[in-house]
Order: structure tokens, then sequence, then C-alpha cells
């Protein structure tokens, strides 16, 4: 079981780091557009001195990865510390390869270039890794005050947005913010796998066959909490669940077959952990 994790892990980063290198230079690069955190940093300084972003980006980590090694697990770390270099090494490859690939549409290199990049490092995050960088405060910041890594690396890249646009013109950083806000939202879906949880309450005077049905099918377990009506004052079991979006399907399905009058409460979460819901160890 350990060893399938480690290897869905190097599949993530090869995979992950592959496809943020390749919005990187064919989407990002060309259009003078950036990435998030480091890398941006990085391609910043390629822009101006024609140097491979690959070889920045190995520099400005190591304070990064120090900090890491002490906030994060260190199975996390070294896993990150592995795609960091890769991305770097994918970098330096495409740049020497040179595919005369590129899309001549800023917009449409944003737009697919921010997506790209989203999937990449959603990939990595979702396995319990990542690219390294203003990532490894995300993860920290994540930890730390429970924020989106989304949201976090977003407000990070902020000031590195301002700074392109003085340097490349306000267009480019505005470009910039579009592709960086469609990748990160594209981050946390990746993160959630698309299939946000929600959790339910429902009041209802048969709950408990209502809950028996549930952990039957769709198979997900229930908890009680005692409640009593402010209007009637009577006594009653109120139904707690977490399920997926599927389910929550089915869930309504069950409770208008027994008890169409039931109030039933439904909304998303932003984060589940525990028993039946797998979290990345960071």
């Amino acid at each position: 079981m350990e060893i399938n994790k480690n290897i869905s892990k190097l599949l993530a980063v090869i995979i992950g780091e592959l496809l943020c290198a390749i919005a990187i230079t064919y989407f990002f690069v060309p259009h003078k557009l950036l990435s998030g955190g480091i890398g941006g940093i990085a391609i910043m300084i390629q822009y101006l001195t024609n140097y491979s972003s690959g070889i920045f980006i190995f520099l400005f980590n190591i304070p990064l990865f120090i900090l890491g090694f002490k906030k994060l697990t260190k199975n996390f770390m070294f896993y990150t510390f592995i795609s960091a270099n890769l991305l770097s090494i994918y970098l330096m490859v495409l740049k020497a390869v040179n595919f005369n690939f590129q899309i001549d549409d800023i917009i449409l290199s944003a737009i697919f270039g921010g997506v790209i990049n989203g999937i990449g490092m959603g990939i990595m995050f979702r396995f319990g890794t990542s690219q390294g960088g203003l990532d490894i405060l995300a993860i920290i910041a994540r930890k730390d005050w429970n924020m989106n890594i989304g949201s976090a690396l977003l407000g990070m890249n902020l000031i590195i947005v301002l700074i392109a646009s003085v340097l490349f013109g306000l267009t480019r950083g505005l470009y910039t913010i579009v592709a960086m806000y469609i990748g990160y939202q594209v981050v946390d879906k990746v993160i959630s796998g698309f299939d946000v949880k929600k959790q339910i309450l429902i009041v209802s005077k048969h709950s408990h066959e209502i809950a028996q049905k549930i952990m039957v099918d769709p198979h997900r377990g229930v908890t009680y909490f005692q409640a009593k009506g402010a209007y009637t004052g009577d006594s009653k079991d109120v139904i707690y669940c977490v399920a997926n979006n599927r389910q929550v399907v089915r869930i309504k399905e069950v409770v208008d077959e027994i008890d169409p009058r039931a109030f039933m409460s439904i909304s998303p979460m932003t984060e589940v952990k525990g028993k039946g819901f797998a979290n990345a160890e960071i």
C-alpha cells in the first residue's frame, strides 16, 4: 500500500510539473505573462536576462525548503524537493528544444495557460506534494490558518503582478491576473476532485428509518443530534450527514420516499477530514 502511494506521488510530480512547464514555456513566456510564485519571479528574470527560469527557480527555492522542512512533514517536503528540481529541468529542456509552438492570441494563452498550469499544480497538491516556492508558504497558511490554497497563492502573487506591471506594462499584468485567477480556481477544483462534499441536516419524525436507509444506500454514516422544536416543544433526533454530490441526490430520494414533509438543509463544505474521506498528508 505504501509503495503504491509513493508511486502515485511520483507520477503526480512527473505529470503535474510537465503540465506546468508546458503552460509556462508555450503559453506564458511568448506573451511575457507570468506563472505564480517563485516561478513568476524566475520568469521575469528570464525576460530581462534571457537565462532559463529553471536556474533561478532552483536557487530561490533553497531558503523556502529550509522553512518547509521545519514546518511541514518530511515526506511532503521530500517530494516537493523532487518536484521543484524536476520543474527546473523541464523548463531548461523545453527552452532548449523549442518546438515552435505558439498561440498568437494573448487572451487564449492566458486562459488555457492558466487552466493547464492549474491542473498541474492541483494534481500535485491532491497527491500531497507541490512545486515548492510560494506553494510551501500557501500550505503552511492552510495548515496554520485554514486558508484555501488557491486564495493564499492568489493573494501572495499580487505583489509579483504589480512588479510585472511596472516592468512589462499594465496590460501584461492584467492578463497575468486573469491567468492566475483561472489557474488557482482550477487548483481548488482539482484538490476537491470536482466533487464538493456537502453537509446535510434532516429533521423528521421518521429520522431513525431515514438514517437506517441512508447507511445502506448510499452507504453514508450518520450522526444524531438531540433537538427541541421552539414552537411545538417536541424533542426530535436531527440527522447529520456528509456526502458527495452523487450521494446527495440519493439521500434526497430516500427522504422523499419516507417523509416528504421532512425539513432538510444542504450546504457545501470547504474541507472534510476523517474516516471515509481521504486527505493528503502535509
